[in-house]
């Protein structure tokens, strides 16, 4: 179906994307997509908002990829969704019985009647022909929304489900499974969950991409399940026939002065540690891509190249390959799913461990978000610093994690937890 568009321009960017996000809440199905303007090299949308579902995918993750395949091959436009972790159970023969207070369904996709671009102080609206006559209501709309910011008082506790000395259990078999030769690395995470709680999740989202201003972020909305994301990692993205990703292993806070800043920056910079767990996941990347890669296409393009965030320092290396005409966009992502950062090496001795390990389910977190284009090329973040909400039970969470190797110690792990998990616990804790 034929797509038309129409360009605005907009004096005040940021608050027309606060209006549109408040306006967009009355639908069921919302993909927002922010770069906070990062300027990198693959970048490709300043910013994208998908919303009003006309088709949409959403299943368990029993051949969920294979239904995925079929619904992007015939719809031939945009899709956007996320992919949860349990699909690695469609990957590989492995099962998830953990805990789950989220629910969300294992994989969910739609093609959006309506999509809205932003380019510098101009926005793109792009709809199906069946509602192009819309844009031009709904562009006044969405000008004339108020903003509505959160006026609960309601005190979130906001709780673990690990105490530090059971977090030191598993990481103890995680150790345990390292030393025996099972392993290399297990990326080992925590959830931290807030019960009985009732969530402006627009209002929220802001107040988290303010704090962080990632080059991910995502707000989305599928019905009764939320994401607020501000995930500063690109999991894999296809350009014309170039894949790229972007794995991140290395965190570092960052200093309360200028010269503090820049010696933790270096510190990380040649830090061994952090590097011996870049590089195992850079290897697991290569190896990934060079199933659907043409001979001798993958290349590392960069080694631990150190990023500065809002707040941290990550130390991030950039994994290419070429792939074939006819090589199909699903089956480069199944071949590489889920991504190494959040699992470890081996991947498949990792997985299994994680779930021995940790107490709940994944779900969405270490999943990814992102899109189809109907040139068959695609981009997804990494499901990471990112608070996932259940408005039906009142159920909100969020998982943090690190990169547990034989050099690791338990106190500096669990610490570097609780470093990611900072700005999540602030924003939950403002409501």
């Amino acid at each position: 179906m034929q797509r038309f568009s129409k360009t605005y321009q907009v004096e005040n960017i940021s608050g027309f994307k606060r209006q549109m996000l408040q306006w967009a809440q009355q639908f069921r199905e919302v993909v927002f997509l922010e770069s906070n303007n990062y300027k990198a090299k693959y970048s490709t949308h300043q910013a994208v908002l998908a919303f009003d579902a006309f088709t949409l995918l959403q299943t368990d993750y029993f051949n969920a990829f294979d239904q995925l395949k079929e619904y992007q091959n015939n719809t031939n436009d945009w899709l956007f969704g996320y992919l949860t972790y349990n699909l690695k159970n469609d990957v590989e023969r492995l099962k998830s019985n953990n805990f789950d207070g989220l629910n969300f369904p294992d994989l969910l996709f739609f093609q959006p009647k309506k999509l809205i671009f932003f380019e510098d102080d101009l926005v793109r609206f792009e709809y199906l022909g069946m509602c192009d006559d819309e844009m031009d209501d709904d562009f006044q709309q969405i000008i004339s929304t108020e903003i509505v910011k959160s006026d609960q008082q309601q005190k979130i506790n906001v709780e673990s489900k690990l105490t530090f000395n059971e977090y030191e259990a598993g990481f103890q078999k995680v150790i345990s499974h390292i030393q025996r030769g099972d392993i290399y690395e297990a990326n080992y995470c925590m959830e931290f969950f807030a019960e009985n709680v009732q969530l402006n999740s627009n209002d929220l989202f802001w107040k988290l991409n303010e704090i962080s201003e990632p080059p991910f972020a995502c707000f989305a909305k599928f019905n009764k399940h939320f994401v607020m994301s501000a995930s500063p990692e690109r999991y894999i993205k296809k350009d014309g026939l170039k894949i790229i990703s972007q794995p991140i292993k290395g965190t570092a806070k960052r200093g309360t002065n200028e010269e503090e800043d820049i010696l933790l920056k270096q510190n990380l910079a040649s830090n061994k540690k952090e590097q011996s767990e870049n590089v195992m996941i850079v290897d697991l990347v290569r190896n990934d891509l060079s199933k659907t890669a043409i001979k001798a296409s993958v290349q590392v393009e960069e080694l631990f190249g150190i990023y500065t965030f809002k707040q941290v320092h990550q130390m991030i290396s950039t994994v290419v390959s070429e792939v074939s005409t006819d090589q199909n966009p699903v089956d480069i992502i199944k071949s590489t799913f889920p991504m190494g950062s959040m699992t470890g090496a081996p991947k498949l001795s990792a997985m299994k461990i994680i779930e021995e390990v940790e107490k709940t389910k994944r779900g969405l977190y270490s999943g990814a978000i992102g899109y189809f284009s109907p040139d068959n090329n695609f981009d997804f973040n990494v499901v990471i610093r990112t608070i996932l909400y259940n408005q039906e039970n009142k159920y909100a969470s969020f998982s943090v994690g690190s990169a547990v190797t034989i050099n690791a110690n338990a106190t500096d792990e669990y610490n570097e937890c609780l470093l990611k998990a900072q700005a999540m616990q602030k924003v939950l804790q403002q409501c």
